[in-house]
């Protein structure tokens, strides 16, 4: 890279804020300033980047005066408000939220799956939802060899997803459970300490959650395969940090493991991690902090016909959304 960027980073003070300053300090992404913009109660406070303290500003229509990226970690009511504010002040957006997405004219882009697709951005790109992301690190080179058409799928969710006040709500009702009493649910409609809730997201009238309908449609647009269709059940489990996916997948060509294997191992920005015998398969406790996401359990699936089973994981954080969003900004 010969240039360097002025630099905005909106929502800088929750965890995915934290985890962009983190990834671009440590992958060198070059930034002549940088602007920290949060909410007005996080006004003031002060973050480190590259040894030097940045102050945190209230996020203002005025923002973005002379800012070249602006990466949106925030919610989607403040992107749909701001994130064409940002644009139409000169900068990209490089958004996390689920607010564009699915908009035609919005690249949503895995680089290791449709780097082409930013070629055709308008002022705005869209980082994909951090399950779909995780899971399609392991499905799309499946795909390249077999050719997919459906997949079934759970996911065990960590409670980081939530953001910082659901790790705090585990670690109470942890505390709580073991001193044989009980600490409320707040974030969760019920306690998330040794419990898992099959809820992530608020539901539909086709039964299914906004998350678990995710899989299906960013799958398409990403893949650019229309015809896809994945059944998701999504599961938020008693884990601190890091996604898993336990995944059938069927493909319109035979499938055969070695090729498989062969596929997963070449595949970028994912490592093989199948060896039962010796008691090893991804584990997010392996992956937490990690930028690679882990493949592995794969067999031959017995239900479905040129199907295969697998189990992925990925830190939600950093390939579902840092790691993901600074890795397509590199690719501008």
């Amino acid at each position: 890279m010969s240039k360097s960027y002025h630099v905005a980073v909106v929502g800088a003070t929750g965890a995915v804020g934290v985890e962009l300053l983190r990834v671009m300090e440590r992958r060198d992404f070059p930034v002549t300033d940088l602007r920290l913009l949060a909410s007005p109660r996080s006004l003031g406070k002060k973050l480190e980047f590259r040894a030097r303290e940045y102050s945190v500003e209230a996020l203002t229509r005025n923002s973005f005066a002379g800012i070249d990226l602006a990466f949106f970690s925030c919610g989607s009511i403040l992107a749909v408000e701001f994130a064409p504010i940002a644009r139409n002040a000169g900068a990209v957006v490089i958004d996390n939220s689920s607010a564009f997405r699915m908009e035609p004219k919005v690249p949503l882009v895995i680089p290791e799956i449709n780097p082409e697709d930013v070629r055709g951005h308008r002022g705005i790109i869209a980082n994909p939802n951090c399950t779909t992301a995780v899971a399609l690190m392991a499905l799309y080179p499946l795909h390249r060899v077999f050719g997919l058409c459906r997949v079934f799928a759970a996911s065990y969710q960590a409670v980081s997803g939530s953001g910082a006040r659901a790790i705090d709500e585990l670690r109470r009702q942890i505390a709580a459970s073991v001193e044989g009493g009980a600490a409320p649910a707040e974030v969760y409609p019920h306690p998330i300490a040794f419990n898992v809730l099959p809820q992530v997201d608020s539901f539909l009238e086709n039964g299914y959650t906004k998350e678990e309908m995710k899989l299906q449609n960013e799958g398409r647009k990403m893949m650019h395969l229309p015809d896809f269709r994945a059944s998701v059940t999504c599961v938020r489990v008693p884990v601190y940090r890091a996604h898993s996916v336990a995944l059938s997948a069927q493909f319109t060509r035979p499938v055969s493991i070695d090729a498989a294997r062969n596929a997963l191992a070449k595949a970028p920005g994912i490592d093989l991690v199948d060896e039962p015998g010796k008691n090893l398969y991804p584990l997010p406790l392996s992956v937490a902090g990690k930028d690679r996401c882990q493949v592995g359990r794969l067999r031959v699936d017995c239900a479905l016909e040129n199907g295969l089973s697998l189990w992925v994981a990925g830190d939600q954080l950093l390939k579902g959304a840092a790691l993901n969003a600074v890795q397509i900004a590199e690719l501008l």
